[in-house]
């Protein structure tokens, strides 16, 4: 089943007695483990109903002994478990022997009382295990992957909308631009807009940009914008404010680096045909940064994002071996690359 399904049969009272969710999207996954605990578990009784484990340090076997042990005191307990092992393709601990056919075999018959929940905090399980093979032919696999572009704004969107306030997609979008992917950090400033709204109210770009600093990665994309549009003072003027931020000339450079590479491979991948989809999970990116990465891709060459990575390769050696100010250096290159454009 997939997340959605997932959230909507636990609203309905359908809990399974054994979950095994995967992904690289940690706020969903947790935040669908904390509807969980809500239906089955009183706050007062969190401390006896909930157990916790890692297979990195706990065999398997402690953790089906401790499943198939009824709750005390309560009607129910959870069982969470953190895997890297028994459902994924990590490396075992010469410590901690593992034996795969007792969890095999709780999955075919677990204990109505106990919720099983193992949470691997992975893009991929091991097709391979027999484990995997088990708990997708009982449907308790539930993949958290990142959001697409359009599904991470309807969930600011909606997050606003939940609390009573209006957010139109611009404004949604204008806060993605400014705190990137992280959902956590998405959601506090979602709340925080809200707050200064009222009850009522309209979260507007302009409050944004108002209210929301923009993180250094964010601001790197910014950056890679005005190099692009021949903005060269904005460029200017934006590194200068992130100086004044205490932001390190050589971690500027760094981020920098890795966008404009990060430009290239969408560019490679773009001209053999991958979806924007594609490009993300082959990249390591999240969809929305694979997007703007893709937009950004456009107005530059093939030729020029190579020469660029050169310059910046041979800057990276002249600021470290201290051939030149480390400052001043980023600064020249800014300078160059924001006359000379993107072509």
């Amino acid at each position: 089943m997939d997340a959605k399904q997932a959230f909507r049969t636990i609203n309905q009272g359908q809990i399974s007695s054994v979950y095994v969710c995967y992904g690289t999207e940690s706020y969903i996954m947790n935040e669908f483990i904390e509807r969980l605990q809500e239906k089955l578990v009183q706050p007062e009784h969190r401390e006896m109903a909930i157990v916790r484990f890692d297979t990195g340090e706990t065999p398997v076997d402690t953790v089906i002994d401790e499943a198939e042990t009824l709750p005390f005191l309560v009607p129910s307990k959870i069982v969470l478990v953190r895997d890297q092992v028994l459902f994924a393709a990590g490396k075992e601990s010469a410590k901690i022997e593992h034996r795969p056919e007792r969890l095999i075999a709780y999955m075919e018959q677990p204990l109505e009382s106990t919720v099983l929940v193992f949470t691997v905090p992975l893009e991929k399980l091991d097709e391979r295990k027999k484990t995997v093979k088990t708990a997708k032919a009982k449907d308790c696999v539930v993949p958290f992957a990142a959001l697409q572009p359009e599904e991470l704004l309807r969930w600011i969107v909606k997050r606003a909308a939940s609390q009573g306030r209006t957010m139109e997609a611009d404004a949604a979008d204008e806060l993605l631009r400014r705190v990137g992917t992280d959902m956590r950090a998405l959601a506090a400033e979602t709340d925080k807009l809200c707050l200064h709204a009222g009850q009522g109210g309209t979260v507007s770009s302009s409050a944004i940009r108002e209210l929301v600093p923009m993180a250094t990665e964010q601001n790197v994309f910014k950056l890679t914008e005005q190099l692009a549009a021949l903005r060269t003072a904005e460029a200017i003027s934006l590194y200068h404010e992130l100086l004044k931020q205490r932001e390190e000339p050589i971690k500027l450079m760094a981020l920098l680096v890795r966008q404009f590479r990060n430009m290239l491979y969408v560019k490679e991948l773009g001209g053999q045909g991958y979806s924007s989809q594609q490009m993300a999970s082959q990249i390591g990116l999240h969809p929305y940064a694979a997007k703007i990465t893709a937009e950004q891709a456009r107005k530059f060459s093939m030729e020029r994002l190579a020469a660029l990575l050169g310059e910046l390769a041979d800057l990276d050696y002249a600021m470290k071996s201290g051939k030149i100010d480390k400052t001043l250096g980023l600064e020249l290159f800014l300078l160059r690359t924001g006359s000379r454009g993107a072509s």
